[in-house]
């Protein structure tokens, strides 16, 4: 099994760094990831993952 250090990190739209959820080395295989958006307001969000040689970004949207 592969492994990679894996970090997965929310941006405003201002591209500002709001929260980083994970920051660690992983093993292959599914995770999930409790996100608390507490202290953030409504709106849309950025979130990027990177592992190994892999970078995804994605949109969020945050509703209260």
């Amino acid at each position: 099994m592969g492994s990679g250090y894996t970090v997965l990190t929310v941006y405003n739209m201002l591209g500002q760094e709001m929260a980083t959820l994970l920051n660690t080395e992983l093993r292959s295989g599914t995770y999930e990831v409790t996100f608390d958006a507490a202290d953030l307001p409504s709106g849309i969000y950025i979130y990027q993952i990177q592992s190994g040689g892999y970078t995804a970004v994605k949109k969020m949207l945050l509703l209260k």
